[in-house]
């Protein structure tokens, strides 16, 4: 039972989670029910103050606890105001939330409780506390409940474990507000935390300045044992530091675990006592980004000339000449943490009930690795830590013997400073070609009886299970793992969609589920007209209809969903810019993972956000900012056209520009439609009262004049094409490269290259048009294309993406019209399709006798 001071008034408020105990009387009656005698504290307890314990956390020597009256405003206070009979706008919802009337003000005779003997409840007082301080100014006493007979005086803040409510599970809680008091319970020391979280964002300041809490009662646990997010440091070390920042992130939302995924192609980020090369070399890379420039953090987060704070940017490669440069002058990029470091790190995760789950890639992403010990390779070697983003295919040999002892003793160490039962190896996106031609490799397949590659890494990865099983640990891996048939207690992580997870949780395997299509934090939360696209956009409304348990599954395979995790990949994220990825989403995300099905609601969620970015401002997050998105997508017109913006967020500002200049705050405001009657840049992006600013939208709109035909004598059936080789993430300027290839072709297809990845192709040609008209062009492409008629692009398709469509009008006089069709192919499916409308008719492919080129 909880102790014998606690206060009745909550008490009852407790006895309201198992109905069977009691029948509860409206929350509104208890919350305005008088105080009961044993609230009151004994005479000669009020007057000695050390009878009870006034503690302060670790640090707190230099943060002395002051009174409301003395006390200097919070640095960074909540810049909302609630209305106290409102309910607060919590992030996750609680499962239940009973609003009454009252409020509990904080004041002179706040003080923290908590039970004695028990450190871990101690030290959640002590958290609870020290977040106070931070937003209401001042820090409240904290104090062991004092032994023997007595109550609790008004004003007290209790927290308190509650053995009879094991029905709240590991992390549920229970909190009673009311003008008396307020009590946190739960059934262990991490409910009681997940407790804070909800305290801290009931927390409301009044019209008068004065700090709240609105009188209520809250029992909540959580939908999901399994809450994560997936920090990659491996393409981009983020410091110490930050990553403990995303520790008290993920603990304010709830979440409970972080996946951190510490060894990549582009560098390895741990420190292995018995194989020091691994940080001495696979730590550090050729310096090939702006990114990667020292300086780039500091410039990137820094205030404009003219005030503004530009949205982060997208790391861009350096030109040929200045990444010479740099190799010249052996610049290097990267870092790694020490064991140290990683022991400090797990420790401060586990004082915000957070579990670190380590990721050390295998047998794929392993570059890093392997430029320290070429050894362990197929081929010998030798590498070099990569440098480009995507897959290689150079990775640890299957068939040898030394790989798995490297491994075991890298794992060996891994699992000394990680105490989470599970240890997460990749097995993703692992090529096989250097399998096929390695001899010793070929030989574990007959060895082992094996049919072919994918059962040589399911042998791979059942090995690591087999050790890992027997330190008592889980492995987890990515869906890949389920190819050749799945180690027996391994865990799937599915993120080619929820097939993986359907078919693992059938055959009786826990699953997470994080498919790109929700959970990739580092896909677009919008598309920019003016930009290339990158992959799919995933917006915070589509994060939040996620649903991590397959309808497919039986209510038995059900119970094998552990849960959901977004995942930060940092290739196109360094650190300025993770926050922008990952919030708002990261909200959605936690809510899906903690709120009960049935109580989501995206209306009730967006209005609860605008409260919560207020509280995301005041933690310094510096999120997500939506651009200025125009009402029609249509961008070409004949007489006039009207651009109309979609309302800015929460107060923001529109600034604009016609003549393709930066907006900046002192350029136009948008107030009403923007009317063009010639052909026109319109650039724009949102600012927020506090200087904060979106990307900028660049949307160009052209007005639609007839275009003459141009001579075609002697010209030929078909298009002329080249070919080029090279790694990219948008189109490239091909004036600059040399044609590995070239040739005629009667299809606008990635055919005529005959390259499986990493090539472009380009035709040029003419194009005849029947009749003089009004044209619409469709060109669908995977990944980046483009189009051009008369030097005009009229669909811009750019970007490495999945299969996607972009579309763009034009008039043309009946004859020829030089057309020319840009296209890059990074990896996966192969798609350039170009299809046409004349006005009023029917849309088809472009017939191959409408596309000519003079020889």
């Amino acid at each position: 039972m909880l102790p014998r001071v606690f206060p009745l008034v909550i008490a009852a408020l407790l006895i309201s989670a198992n109905p069977a105990q009691a029948e509860l009387p409206a929350a509104a009656q208890i919350a305005a029910a008088p105080p009961p005698a044993n609230w009151e504290v004994r005479a000669e307890l009020a007057s000695r103050e050390g009878s009870s314990t006034a503690t302060a956390s670790p640090g707190s020597a230099e943060r002395p606890a002051a009174s409301p009256a003395t006390a200097q405003p919070a640095a960074a206070p909540p810049p909302t105001t609630q209305a106290a009979a409102a309910p607060p706008a919590l992030v996750p919802r609680p499962a239940e939330y009973a609003p009454a009337a009252g409020v509990y003000e904080f004041g002179a005779d706040s003080q923290v409780h908590f039970q004695h003997d028990s450190t871990p409840v101690r030290e959640v007082a002590e958290y609870l506390a020290d977040r106070l301080a931070e937003q209401i100014g001042w820090r409240p006493l904290t104090k062991e409940l004092p032994a023997g007979p007595g109550g609790l005086p008004r004003g007290s803040i209790l927290v308190a474990l509650g053995p009879d409510q094991a029905a709240l599970g590991d992390e549920g809680y229970l909190v009673g507000v009311s003008d008396y008091g307020v009590m946190l319970a739960g059934y262990t020391p991490t409910g009681l935390f997940r407790g804070v979280q909800t305290i801290r964002q009931m927390l409301i300041r009044n019209e008068e300045g004065k700090w709240q809490l609105p009188a209520a009662r809250v029992r909540d646990m959580p939908r999901y044992r399994w809450r994560g997010m997936l920090l990659d440091c491996g393409r981009h070390f983020m410091p110490k530091e930050f990553v403990k920042r995303y520790i008290d992130l993920l603990a304010y939302h709830k979440m409970n675990v972080l996946h951190w995924h510490l060894t990549e192609d582009q560098g390895w980020r741990i420190e292995i006592r018995k194989y020091p090369k691994l940080t001495e070399v696979g730590a550090w890379r050729r310096v090939t980004r702006d990114s990667e420039l020292p300086g780039f953090a500091d410039a990137a987060t820094a205030r404009a000339a003219d005030g503004l704070f530009p949205a982060p940017p997208i790391p861009r490669p350096l030109t040929a000449e200045r990444a010479a440069a740099m190799t010249a002058e052996k610049a290097r990029y990267g870092g790694f943490y020490t064991q140290a470091d990683v022991r400090e790190i797990v420790a401060y995760a586990q004082s915000r009930h957070i579990t670190v789950v380590p990721e050390i890639e295998m047998p794929g992403h392993s570059l890093a690795a392997l430029a320290a010990y070429p050894e362990l390779s197929c081929t010998g070697g030798p590498f070099e830590v990569g440098v480009d983003w995507g897959v290689y295919d150079d990775v640890y040999c299957a068939g040898s013997d030394r790989v798995f002892e490297f491994l075991q003793d890298v794992l060996t160490e891994v699992m000394e400073l990680f105490p989470s039962t599970y240890i997460h190896i990749g097995g993703d996106e692992c090529p096989k070609a250097r399998w096929k031609t390695c001899p010793k490799c070929q030989e574990r397949i007959r060895a082992e009886g094996l049919k072919d590659e994918h059962e040589l890494q399911s042998y791979f990865i059942r090995r690591i299970e087999k050790f890992l099983s027997a330190k008592g640990r889980r492995l987890v891996g990515w869906d890949e793992i389920l190819e050749g048939g799945l180690a027996p207690n391994a865990t799937v992580q599915s993120w080619r969609g929820l097939a993986g997870a359907i078919a693992a949780a059938r055959s009786g395997h826990d699953v997470i589920s994080s498919p790109t299509s929700h959970c990739y934090l580092d896909y677009p939360q919008w598309s920019n007209p003016g930009e290339p696209q990158f992959f799919f956009v995933t917006t915070l409304g589509k994060s939040y209809t996620f649903e991590p348990t397959p309808l497919e599954l039986t209510e038995t395979q059900r119970r094998h969903v552990l849960g959901l995790e977004g995942n930060m990949w940092t290739e196109r994220a360094p650190r300025p810019r993770v926050d922008w990825q990952v919030f708002p989403r990261l909200c959605a995300l936690a809510e899906v993972g903690w709120s009960p099905a049935e109580a989501r609601l995206w209306g009730d969620f967006e209005r609860r956000m605008e409260t919560h970015l207020g509280r995301l401002d005041a933690l310094g997050v510096a999120y997500f900012i939506p651009s200025p998105l125009p009402a029609s997508s249509e961008t070409t017109f004949q007489d006039r056209i009207e651009v109309a913006f979609q309302s800015p967020p929460r107060g923001g500002v529109i600034h604009y520009t016609l003549d393709g200049a930066e907006p900046t705050k002192f350029s136009s405001v948008y107030r009403e439609p923007i009317v063009l009657s010639q052909s026109t840049t319109v650039r724009a992006r949102t600012v927020l009262p506090d200087g904060r600013s979106s990307e900028i939208v660049t949307l160009a709109y052209r007005r639609l004049w007839p275009m003459d035909g141009v001579a075609a004598l002697g010209a030929a059936a078909g298009l002329r094409f080249s070919v080029y080789e090279g790694h990219w993430h948008e189109l490239p300027s091909f004036a600059a490269l040399r044609p590995v290839a070239a040739g005629t072709t009667s299809t606008i297809s990635p055919a005529p290259a005959d390259r499986e990845k990493d090539f472009a192709i380009v035709f040029e040609g003419l194009i005849s048009v029947p009749a003089d008209g009004l044209y619409t062009f469709y060109l669908k492409s995977d990944d980046g294309s483009r189009l051009v008629i008369h030097d005009e692009v009229v669909a811009d398709n750019d970007g490495l993406h999945a299969v996607a469509e972009k579309s763009g009008r034009v008039m043309l006089r009946a004859g020829h019209h030089p057309i020319r069709i840009e296209y890059f192919q990074g990896d996966g499916a192969q798609v350039l399709e170009l299809t046409w409308q004349p006005d009023g008719g029917q849309r088809v492919p472009v017939p191959q006798e409408a596309l000519h080129y003079v020889p």
